[in-house]
């Protein structure tokens, strides 16, 4: 494997090595491998997930694939789509204005100078409920898909949640087969905020940030008028807020934007000892 240069991003707590495989400098075959090795702790860069940025077709500017830390490929994902899009502009692959080619859809998304914005694929209505009991602690979790699928449950108290715990029972539960689901705990804050706490699917534990997760927990709490507002506040592990706007009916919105800043924290070069397991 040659070397090549890696872009390290964070969404809010939600970080990313991200690839400009425009020249396939890693090839098609590797791509899980070296995402699995380059996000681990201690021996790798450490992330939640690696990125690859690539040509696609004509009718977009570039084509991502998400790949979580434990090397699985993920269809969707809010946080890396923004930061990818970020780094696109910034070296001039693409323009402020742009569509992305993800697995879950072609994503459209503008880039200024302190927020990303991704008007996410198209969301498919909620799916139904599971009522799940774990050691005592029985909840009811929302099914819904936003370009991968999650599982959202209304707590009164995010603090007093074992998100690890409980995530990651719910997250391999029968009710979620075969594929399982990412896991989202939601705090209803006011009429337009939230605070959601999420645990991730590929990466095994909670994040300090998911998009798709946040998007999710907006898109159900408008469509059961938990929120009223059309622009919703989500407040994340992350210390920052993510922004979810959707235009059209709360329970069948046309459109959905997930937008907040993105922060760019350094750039290097993997070597060869990388590699080496």
């Amino acid at each position: 494997m040659e070397k090549f240069k890696f872009y390290k991003y964070s969404g809010h707590g939600n970080d990313f090595v991200i690839i400009d495989n425009w020249n396939n400098v890693v090839p098609e075959a590797d791509l899980s491998k070296i995402a699995k090795l380059i996000c681990r702790p201690k021996f790798g860069v450490c992330a939640d997930g690696a990125v690859f940025i690539a040509a696609g077709p004509d009718e977009v500017d570039f084509a991502v694939r998400f790949f979580n830390s434990d090397g699985s490929e993920a269809d969707m994902c809010g946080n890396a789509s923004r930061c990818s899009a970020h780094l696109a502009h910034h070296v001039s692959i693409a323009p402020a204005e742009m569509s992305i080619k993800t697995k879950a859809g072609i994503l459209e998304a503008t880039v200024t100078d302190s927020t990303v914005s991704v008007l996410m694929p198209r969301i498919g209505k909620p799916e139904g409920a599971a009522r799940v009991e774990i050691d005592g602690y029985c909840q009811t979790y929302y099914r819904i898909n936003t370009g991968v699928p999650h599982a959202v449950a209304w707590v009164e108290d995010l603090e007093d949640v074992n998100v690890v715990k409980y995530g990651r029972a719910v997250r391999r539960h029968a009710s979620f087969s075969p594929d399982g689901t990412n896991v989202d705990f939601v705090k209803v804050v006011s009429d337009n905020t939230l605070a959601v706490r999420t645990y991730e699917r590929g990466v095994e534990d909670e994040t300090l940030a998911c998009g798709t997760g946040v998007t999710a927990s907006a898109v159900l709490a408008a469509s059961q008028k938990l929120v009223t507002a059309t622009s919703i506040t989500v407040q994340t592990r992350g210390g920052e807020d993510l922004t979810v706007r959707y235009e059209g009916p709360a329970e069948t919105p046309t459109k959905v934007f997930l937008e907040g800043p993105v922060r760019f924290t350094f750039t290097g070069q993997v070597e060869s000892d990388l590699f080496k397991k």
